[in-house]
């Protein structure tokens, strides 16, 4: 116990170091962008002066060199603020996170589940019966999951099940028209129908590759010794499979499962602006669209410190999974 606790402490300190490269990378690509929020803002007022565009400048702190933006930037964000966004509004920056960030953890949460829940079985069932015709069927199938690019799958889902079948919900989260006279269930099965397209989208790349990863540490692991010596005994093959070959197995798909995160969260900026999901996604989309750096540099931090928790979070399950792990 006290070694896990140790590790954890090193594994969080860790992180800091690590966090701060990657903000201080991010904030120099963003502003290496072209154009600024206070040139967006003249386009829409040609009448505006120099002096003022100066004086906009000055107001956002942009007349300040770069690496002074920075340190201010991160003065505030050791003291957890996030600033306040160049949008018109002028909000906190994590008032707007916060609004978002419970769908799109839903969303990849949701995700989640279903590539595991979808690709471990299919993954097992392969190895089970390598060369069988549905473990080349289902072949075919992670390989379409792997060349298929999520906006067009999404598209695709939204014609045929939003506009030509009508089973499903094309945009949004919950209905416009009618939701707040819903019972409690009511509510919830709205909810859970426009949910459908979205976690399916962001799943459907995972979970093909997912399978594979399984597949073949599953049929890795078939060929040790061990299970030879198990199968020997006698044992039955339902017993070997599932008590002594799959929690080995599952060892590299757990690891692959954390590295994943980025992944899901990444991806939740294509489907999130297609489907119109008021998520984390479309948020950093127009914010980059807006050079609305206090919001896109808020949204890094948080992405950033959610991909390096699902690390950690898979390296505690990989000891979970593997004693050996432990007493290391």
């Amino acid at each position: 116990m006290f070694q896990m606790l140790r590790y954890l402490v090193q594994r969080l300190l860790g992180m800091i170091p690590l966090l701060l490269g990657i903000t201080l990378i991010s904030f120099v690509v963003i502003h290496l962008a072209p154009g600024e929020p206070t040139g967006l803002m003249a386009e829409f007022n040609p009448k505006i002066t120099k002096e003022a565009r100066e004086r906009l400048r000055a107001y956002y702190g942009l007349d300040k060199p770069l690496h002074v933006q920075y340190l201010l930037w991160l003065k505030r964000i050791v003291t957890l603020d996030l600033g306040r966004s160049f949008s018109p509004d002028q909000r906190p920056v994590s008032e707007k996170i916060l609004e978002r960030l419970p769908i799109t953890l839903t969303i990849n949460l949701l995700s989640m589940l279903l590539i595991l829940g979808v690709a471990v079985p299919i993954g097992v069932y392969c190895a089970t019966h390598r060369g069988s015709l549905g473990d080349k069927g289902l072949t075919v199938f992670v390989f379409v999951g792997y060349a298929t690019p999520s906006f067009w799958l999404a598209l695709l889902l939204m014609m045929l099940f939003g506009v030509k079948l009508g089973w499903l919900p094309i945009s949004g989260i919950r209905s416009l028209v009618g939701y707040e006279t819903m019972g409690p269930l009511q509510k919830l099965l709205d909810i859970s129908r426009h949910l459908v397209l979205p976690v399916f989208v962001s799943a459907f790349g995972g979970l093909a590759g997912l399978s594979r990863y399984m597949r073949s540490s599953l049929l890795d692991v078939l060929g040790q010794e061990y299970i030879m010596v198990a199968r020997a005994k006698g044992l039955p093959e339902r017993t070997v499979i599932y008590k002594h070959a799959l929690q080995n197995a599952l060892l590299p798909v757990i690891t692959i499962l954390g590295l994943s995160v980025p992944g899901l969260i990444g991806g939740s900026v294509i489907f999130e602006t297609i489907v119109s999901i008021p998520g984390m996604g479309q948020l950093f989309f127009y914010s980059v669209m807006a050079r609305d750096y206090p919001v896109v540099m808020g949204m890094v931090v948080i992405g950033a410190v959610l991909t390096l928790l699902g690390n950690l979070l898979a390296d505690i399950a990989y000891a979970i999974a593997d004693p050996r792990i432990r007493v290391g």
